[in-house]
C-alpha cells in the first residue's frame, strides 16, 4: 500500500532541490483504468513516429521503437521524478512546423544532418527553459500574461488541433478511415464531455465504468469497426499477418551510433542558426501555452478535491522540462516530443480525480498509472508493438480532437465580456493560422489595443487560485 496522505496535504514524496520524486506504488497508488488506457493509448501515440523515423531518418524498425521508448520514459519522468502535476506529452502543434523544416526538399540531405537539426533545436529549447526557469523570468512571464492573452493562446491550440485533424491530415487519415475515426472521436467526446452522460453516470454504474476508461473505448470501437468494414487490416499485401511474436531485442549501440551527439557530434554551429533558434522559441511559445492550459484545467478542479493540495510552480516546470529536452537531445533527439502537457489525457485524469478520493486517491496515482509507472517495458513486446501499427493514426487524431475540445472550453470560460471574447477569437485564429511569432504579435496587439494595459480580474498565481 502507498504511503497514506492526510486530508488537505500534498501527496508524499522525496524532495530533491525544487523537485519531488514520487516512487510508484510507494508514494503513489495503482489506478486500473488509467493503467489500461496507458497500455494502449500512450503506447500507440508514443510509437506514432516510428514510420517517420524509419522512412525519413534512416532507422530500422527496432531502432525506431527503442528511440520511442527512451522518449516515452523521459516524458513520464515529469510527474514521477520531477513532481509535475500534469500529464506530460509532446509539444504537438510544433511538430508539423519542425517536420516541414527538417524534411523540406534539399534542406537536410542525410539522416546525420536531420538528427543534427533535431539535436540543435532540442538543446536550444532546453537552454531557453533553463535560463527562464533559473532566473525566475519564466514564472514572471506566466504571472504577467493578461488573462485574455492566455485565453487566446489556448484558443489557438484548439483551432490548430482541429485544423490538423479535419484539414491538414484529412486526406491520409480521416478520409481513408472515416467510420473508424469518426466513431472513435465521437465516442470519446461523448463519454468525456457530454453533460447528459455526466448525469447518467451517477445513476448507471456500468456507464461510469466505461467512461472512466477515457480513450480506450474509442480505440476499441475503432479497431472492431475498422477491421469489420476493411478500413483497418492486420495482414500485409501478401496476406501474412503483420503481428509478430516475441520480445524486441533493443539495439542500443546501433541507435546511439546514429543519433547521439556523443557519437555524431554536437551541432554547435546549427544551434546558432537563425531558423533553429526561431523554431526553438516557437516550441517555447507553444509549451508556454500548455503550461497555462494545464494550470487552468486543474484550477477548475481543485475546489472539488480539498483533500489533496496541488502545488503549481512554473519555475519548476521550466527547469524540469528543460532538463528533459537536454537529456532527449543526447539519447532520443526528436524535437519537439518533450513538452509539459498532453491535454486530452490530462483532462481525462483530472475528470476522474474530481469524482473523489474513493475514485482516485491522488492525482499523481492516476498520472503515474497512465504512464506505466515511468518505464514502458511493453514497448519491447512485439505483439503489442506490431498490433498497434494500424491504430497509430487514430491515436494521434484522438489526442488532437480531445486536446482541441478541452482547450476550447477552457479558453471560452476565461473572458468576462464581449470585447475579451472577440480578442480571444482573433488572437487564437492568428496563432493557429499564421507563423507562431506573427500570430503572437497579432494576439498581443489585439490584447493591448482593444483591452488596454489592464489584466482581466483575477490573475493566476502558482497556487492555481485566483488572486
Amino acid at each position: 500500500m502507498p504511503i497514506r496522505r492526510k486530508d488537505g496535504d500534498i501527496q508524499p514524496g522525496i524532495p530533491w532541490g525544487p523537485f519531488t520524486l514520487r516512487i510508484p506504488l510507494v508514494h503513489t497508488g495503482f489506478e486500473l483504468s488509467e493503467f489500461l488506457q496507458g497500455l494502449v493509448v500512450a503506447a500507440a501515440t508514443g510509437l506514432a513516429l516510428v514510420p517517420v523515423l524509419t522512412s525519413a531518418f534512416g532507422l530500422t524498425f527496432e531502432e525506431a521503437v527503442l528511440m520511442s521508448f527512451f522518449s516515452a520514459t523521459l516524458i513520464s519522468s515529469g510527474p514521477i521524478i520531477f513532481g509535475e502535476p500534469f500529464a506530460p506529452g509532446w509539444i504537438t502543434p510544433a511538430l508539423p512546423l519542425v517536420l516541414g523544416f527538417v524534411l523540406a526538399p534539399g534542406a537536410f540531405l542525410t539522416p546525420l544532418e536531420k538528427f543534427h537539426a533535431m539535436i540543435a533545436m532540442s538543446l536550444d529549447l532546453g537552454i531557453i527553459l533553463l535560463v527562464l526557469g533559473a532566473t525566475g523570468l519564466g514564472k514572471k512571464l506566466v504571472d504577467w500574461l493578461p488573462m485574455a492573452l492566455k485565453s487566446a493562446i489556448i484558443m489557438g491550440a484548439a483551432i490548430s488541433a482541429f485544423k490538423r485533424v479535419f484539414l491538414d491530415d484529412a486526406e491520409k487519415n480521416l478520409n481513408a478511415m472515416p467510420w473508424s475515426m469518426t466513431l472513435a472521436m465521437g465516442l470519446c467526446l461523448v463519454l468525456t464531455f457530454s453533460l447528459p452522460i455526466q448525469t447518467y453516470k451517477t445513476k448507471w454504474r456500468w456507464l461510469a465504468n466505461i467512461a472512466s476508461l477515457g480513450l480506450l473505448p474509442g480505440f476499441a470501437i475503432a479497431g472492431i469497426v475498422g477491421v469489420a468494414i476493411g478500413e483497418l487490416s492486420y495482414v500485409d499485401s501478401s496476406g501474412a499477418s503483420i503481428i509478430e511474436w516475441g520480445i524486441l531485442n533493443p539495439p542500443v549501440a546501433s541507435l546511439f551510433e546514429k543519433v547521439s551527439p556523443f557519437y555524431i557530434g554536437f551541432p554547435i554551429t546549427q544551434m546558432l542558426d537563425t531558423d533553429v533558434i526561431v523554431l526553438a522559441f516557437v516550441g517555447y511559445i507553444i509549451l508556454f501555452g500548455d503550461i497555462v492550459t494545464g494550470i487552468e484545467v486543474l484550477r477548475g478542479a481543485i475546489p472539488r478535491r480539498t483533500d489533496e493540495r496541488i502545488e503549481f510552480d512554473s519555475t519548476r516546470t521550466h527547469l524540469s522540462t528543460g532538463i528533459r529536452n537536454i537529456l532527449m537531445a543526447c539519447v532520443a533527439p526528436f524535437y519537439p516530443t518533450q513538452g509539459s502537457l498532453w491535454t486530452g489525457v490530462h483532462v481525462i485524469i483530472v475528470n476522474r480525480w474530481v469524482e473523489g478520493r474513493k475514485s482516485m486517491d491522488s492525482l499523481y496515482s492516476g498520472i503515474s498509472s497512465y504512464y506505466l509507472f515511468g518505464v514502458p517495458f511493453l514497448f519491447f513486446a512485439l505483439p503489442l508493438v506490431t498490433g498497434l501499427k494500424p491504430l497509430m493514426p487514430i491515436a494521434l487524431a484522438l489526442t488532437l480532437v480531445m486536446t482541441g475540445f478541452a482547450c476550447a472550453y477552457v479558453s471560452m470560460a476565461i473572458p468576462s465580456n464581449a470585447t475579451e471574447r472577440g480578442v480571444v477569437l482573433l488572437g487564437g485564429t492568428a496563432i493557429a493560422l499564421f507563423s507562431p511569432f506573427v500570430g503572437m504579435a497579432v494576439a498581443l496587439a489585439a490584447t493591448f489595443v482593444l483591452l488596454g494595459f489592464r489584466d482581466a480580474p483575477g490573475g493566476l498565481t502558482d497556487s492555481g487560485i485566483e488572486s
